[in-house]
């Protein structure tokens, strides 16, 4: 969560003067720029298409952000609540899937591809209009969103009236000042707007230009030693017992073994999300020991950069119930593990990796318990 902080902190900083430089935000009495976007619906949005309504709200959001996370539901209501009211609620994700590092997603199943939204609104059971401008970021660099979310209002006439903050914390239970939904009010009221602009805090906007950062970040990756070492029945009731204070997620697998090979690289990129909160991701291949050399090919061809492990002798049955008595049969078998060993997920079979995913969410310590309710269900 060290990251989710910083860039927490660097969106309530005043706007840096690269920001403010490269991508400035929309002046207030602007006209509302126009957009074209995909929408997770399946259709294409316009802006004309919202001509109609009174007041048009269009918040910059994303998936990945464990801020914007805690808005959803806020900008749910709001859509809800205000429909009947002649207010229209868009929202756009707007960071560039490609410029993101795959540490970045420390706090999020998933990233913010057109088709990882998709999974968001289902999971989440999402109403309003969620347009992609992730393509081109055309849309955003017109508006200038600082940061997830980053709210612009406009009056009937489509000219900007407010635009900044939801409201004054992502921690709803600490929300004083309803900065959004006082503007909307003002409006409807035919008043002027009291506050026109506040700073924005959230996990900055990922502009395209930072798409350089993410391609060293993989070569640094791809650069990394990978290795195999043997493990026999002791080592394997260590691992099972996981001493300390990491969360490990034990995946068994084989070469062999089609559906292992499938799901490999989710693995190792669920790891490389989570390496920075006390997660682990230990492989252990079922192979047989004189099959090293084809078990490490395999590795080096995935950069598996995780901690990887051979059966250290030909006797699999013991070593699967050193491990795991209750294991009698194929892999893969994978198991998330909580400091001291108790079980918190676990598969026979291929892993369902957005369940995975959010368990290790739910479980992992983060500075507000609210990051760990959010994954905990619907």
């Amino acid at each position: 969560m060290r990251r989710l902080f910083l860039l927490a902190l660097a969106g309530m900083m005043p706007l840096t003067v690269y920001g403010q430089q490269s991508h400035p935000i929309l002046a207030i009495g602007s006209p509302a720029p126009n957009f074209e976007l995909p929408g997770v619906d399946g259709k294409v949005h316009k802006l004309s298409d919202y001509a109609a309504s009174k007041i048009l709200v269009v918040v910059f959001t994303g998936d990945h952000c464990p801020i914007a996370q805690m808005y959803e539901q806020r900008i749910e209501k709001l859509y809800e609540d205000y429909s009947k009211r002649g207010v229209e609620v868009v929202a756009i994700q707007g960071n560039d899937p490609k410029a993101t590092l795959i540490g970045e997603l420390d706090s999020s199943d998933i990233g913010d591809t057109l088709g990882e939204m998709k999974i968001r609104v289902k999971y989440k059971h999402l109403h309003y209009p969620y347009l992609y401008d992730g393509a081109t970021q055309s849309v955003a660099d017109a508006y200038g969103p600082q940061a997830t979310p980053h709210v612009f209002i406009f009056d009937q006439s489509r000219h900007l009236r407010y635009e900044g903050r939801f409201d004054n914390s992502y921690r709803i239970e600490k929300v004083t000042t309803h900065d959004a939904q006082n503007a909307i009010d003002a409006l409807l009221a035919g008043k002027p707007v009291p506050v026109t602009h506040t700073g924005v805090f959230g996990c900055s906007t990922k502009w395209k230009e930072k798409e350089a950062l993410r391609e060293a970040d993989e070569e640094k990756l791809a650069a990394q030693p990978v290795s195999v070492e043997l493990v026999d029945a002791a080592g394997l009731k260590k691992l099972r017992a996981n001493a300390g204070d990491n969360y490990t997620l034990v995946s068994f697998w084989a070469t062999w073994c089609g559906s292992c090979v499938e799901e490999f690289s989710d693995l190792q990129d669920t790891f490389r999300m989570y390496d920075d909160r006390g997660f682990q991701l230990v492989t252990v291949s079922a192979n047989m020991p004189d099959e090293k050399a084809g078990v490490l090919r395999f590795l080096q061809r995935k950069h598996a950069t995780s901690r990887n492990l051979l059966f250290a002798s030909d006797n699999t049955a013991a070593l699967q119930a050193a491990f795991d008595p209750k294991w009698q049969s194929a892999v893969p078998y994978t198991v998330l593990l909580a400091p001291g060993g108790k079980v918190l997920y676990s598969s026979i079979g291929s892993v369902d990796i957005l369940e995975l995913r959010r368990k290790s969410l739910a479980a992992m310590p983060s500075d507000y318990i609210g990051f760990n309710k959010y994954w905990m269900g619907n």
